[in-house]
């Protein structure tokens, strides 16, 4: 049993420090280096129009969404995945929403707030981050229903890598 735990544990850290490698990687990069006190102290000005990850794919339900979150009290800004609003309004009862590329029947996580899980209950809380899952499928989908049976689940949005 404390095997198990410890092992689910380490899982969820490794997917952790997965996902926020790049995030950290792109504070630093955003961050102009200052030596002037004045300076530091101005939020730094950050062009997300050019860094968008997702430019290349063909999104269908889901809109791409620059945002900033602070962990460990730094100011790191980056690109998710999200519903478009007319999803995000639609009516879903009784299942989850979870990440499935239906080429391999793998599954993938969802970003919540700097947590990556498996599935969520609410649309809005749909949030897809640009990691490696994102760029080896040619098509992922975000499903609603029975994780336990992806094939019965209904497509809500997908997102297709133009090639």
């Amino acid at each position: 049993m404390i095997r198990r735990t410890a092992l689910r544990t380490l899982t969820a850290l490794a997917v952790t420090a997965a996902l926020a490698l790049p995030l950290a990687q792109g504070a630093q990069a955003a961050t102009p280096a200052t030596t002037d006190p004045a300076a530091a102290a101005t939020p730094a000005t950050i062009n997300a129009g050019n860094d968008n990850p997702f430019r290349w794919m063909e999104l269908d339900g889901l809109r791409a969404d620059f945002q900033f979150m602070y962990p460990a009290g730094h100011r790191v800004g980056f690109w998710s995945l999200v519903l478009t609003d007319d999803v995000v309004q639609q009516k879903f009862e009784g299942g989850k929403f979870f990440v499935y590329a239906p080429a391999t029947g793998e599954f993938s996580f969802f970003l919540d707030t700097d947590i990556a899980v498996r599935t969520v209950d609410h649309p809005g809380r749909v949030r897809l981050v640009d990691t490696a899952f994102m760029r080896s499928h040619p098509r992922v989908e975000v499903r609603y229903g029975d994780p336990g049976h992806p094939g019965r689940a209904r497509v809500v949005a997908s997102a297709t890598t133009l090639m």
